[in-house]
């Protein structure tokens, strides 16, 4: 994984750079995984907001007030990255280890070798660049999804919508969003990296496919949440 990934960065950098190929790859990995990353991002607002508001009332009368506070910096830090990476190594990262694993059994790759077509270049740069760039973007969405989505169950439940924006605005700042950013991009390299890895180390035919498949989830997940915490860590140091 450390040799595809110096690779990755080698090769990353040499002409031709195929757009349309890079392009194909956003439009797969990014947009048409907007459903699923609002959705899931929604409801994880949504069960935040109703969960923190009903904890906080029964402790003590009138904390709901920063509900706001409490729901957009749980989202923007850790659940919207985390759980948008997660959700995409599921959908994306799944995908992209079954294509390359398949093309890997079947001596696909074997064949771009002999039309001088480097396959690191050809097939994990596109997906690495999609991954990396698209991750943060989707992250975006799924907070700003996430934090409406608790704004609609605290002012149905707790509290006004112009107290929880208020109290939003009062404990956000913009080294929040940009930590949260910036591990969205590091685990967009990270599912890029193993699922790349594992379709390129694909044996076995169809049983080795379907293994490489599997690795490559649980890899990603194992790898993104030890990676949360030390980028924690590390931003906290650095006061982001």
């Amino acid at each position: 994984m450390v040799l595809l990934t110096l690779s990755l960065f080698r090769w990353m950098f040499k002409k031709p750079f195929d757009r349309e190929l890079i392009l194909r790859q956003m439009v797969k990995i990014g947009v048409n995984s907007i459903p699923v990353a609002i959705t899931t991002a929604l409801f994880t607002g949504m069960v935040l907001a109703l969960q923190a508001g009903y904890t906080l009332e029964t402790k003590i009368k009138g904390v709901s007030q920063f509900l706001g506070s409490v729901v957009s910096l749980s989202l923007v830090r850790e659940l919207g990255p985390v759980l948008t990476a997660m959700v995409i190594a599921g959908r994306m990262g799944s995908a992209v280890a079954a294509e390359i694993g398949t093309m890997q059994v079947t001596e696909q790759i074997d064949a771009l070798y002999t039309l001088a077509a480097n396959p690191v270049k050809y097939l994990a740069v596109p997906r690495f660049l999609a991954f990396t760039l698209m991750l943060p973007l989707l992250t975006i969405f799924a907070d700003l999804i996430g934090w409406m989505g608790g704004l609609f169950v605290s002012s149905l439940k707790f509290t006004t919508s112009t107290v929880y924006i208020e109290s939003t605005r009062s404990s956000l700042e913009v080294g929040d969003i940009i930590g949260g950013l910036m591990k969205a991009l590091v685990f967009g390299a990270i599912i890029a990296i193993v699922s790349c890895w594992q379709g390129f180390s694909t044996t076995n035919g169809a049983e080795g496919v379907g293994k490489a498949t599997t690795n490559a989830v649980v890899f990603s997940f194992m790898l993104i949440l030890i990676s949360d915490y030390f980028l924690t860590a590390i931003l906290t140091v650095v006061h982001f």
